[in-house]
């Protein structure tokens, strides 16, 4: 008997060919990549397994505490497309406020690549969540999937989709970045090179969502990480950014690993547990319903904060 579970499958999972065909080569970093996406598509298939969080849940806690993170993304992706095909369930929003509610920032995400996949304009989605700070993950997660499935169009021919809004874009674009942390293979030539080729006016964007990728996914060593600061010239305040972002998010979620504190260490000037707390001064009475986004004032804060830290860092690093 052909049961639900592989019916959803069939209809709406990611193949493991699919997910993994950015990667070139069997390398550490490569396999390391690779493990990541995994684990997020295999949170995404045990939401279309069993979606109600006593199946679920037990699935994803048994991940490994360094990979549960993209777990809980994987479910939010499912979650959210389960949402779309029958919206009465309101499983997203159960999941936010209940299993989900520590990994929020991947939910968010997760919920972004959902609205991809399906197809579906995510900026009337963002308008109807309650977080109207996090909300804007969503447009983040949006541009993630976009750059890593359908690269071709979003990477290499830098297309960006006619129906966001202005503000909407920039986030996109931090999503971008992420991917290409992963198609580059997490090689500093070649994302500097990739982000070199787009305007100018998209790079800052692009170079915060390296940030996140390198201080979350990691894969690489010091010495990766500081060719890559370099590589970031102007936008190290950006790269920064990226890397505090994650240390909160870890933090929130209780799943610290050592790449992170290594990243905030070099990118931020300052360890994981300080990056985190300033996350938390910048969220301090950000108005939310002024014509500016306050994802946008929370950023501007924190970049603010970074250019000069980040520069005073560099400059005794260079010796100068």
């Amino acid at each position: 008997m052909f049961s639900l579970s592989k019916l959803r499958r069939s209809l709406l999972g990611v193949s493991q060919k699919e997910a993994t065909s950015f990667s070139e080569s069997n390398t550490r970093t490569w396999k390391h990549l690779e493990a990541a996406v995994l684990a997020a598509i295999e949170g995404y298939h045990a939401t279309l397994d069993g979606s109600t969080f006593e199946v679920l849940v037990p699935r994803l806690n048994a991940v490994a505490l360094e990979l549960r993170g993209y777990a809980y993304e994987g479910a939010a992706m499912g979650l959210t497309g389960l949402d779309c095909m029958l919206p009465w369930k309101k499983r997203l929003r159960a999941y936010m406020d209940g299993p989900g509610a520590a990994h929020i920032y991947m939910v968010h995400i997760g919920a972004g690549e959902a609205l991809a996949r399906l197809r579906r304009k995510p900026e009337p989605f963002i308008a109807r969540l309650h977080d109207r700070v996090l909300c804007w993950l969503v447009m983040d997660g949006y541009g993630f999937h976009e750059g890593f499935f359908s690269r071709r169009r979003y990477v290499d021919e830098q297309r960006v989709p006619a129906h966001l809004s202005r503000y909407a874009r920039r986030i996109f674009d931090q999503g971008v970045g992420r991917s290409i942390w992963f198609s580059a293979g997490a090689n500093v030539d070649r994302i500097a090179a990739i982000i070199a080729s787009f305007p100018g006016a998209r790079q800052a964007d692009l170079w915060v969502g390296i940030g996140v990728a390198c201080t979350y996914v990691g894969g690489v060593d010091r010495t990766t990480i500081e060719a890559l600061q370099k590589a970031a010239g102007s936008y190290r305040p950006q790269l920064a950014l990226g890397a505090a972002f994650v240390a909160k998010g870890r933090k929130l979620a209780g799943n610290p690993v050592s790449h992170t504190d290594l990243a905030c260490e070099v990118l931020c000037g300052i360890s994981s547990e300080r990056a985190a707390q300033l996350v938390d001064v910048a969220f301090q009475n950000l108005p939310t319903d002024g014509p500016e986004p306050a994802y946008e004032i929370l950023q501007q804060r924190l970049v603010t904060q970074f250019a000069e830290r980040t520069e005073s860092v560099y400059q005794q690093k260079e010796g100068k």
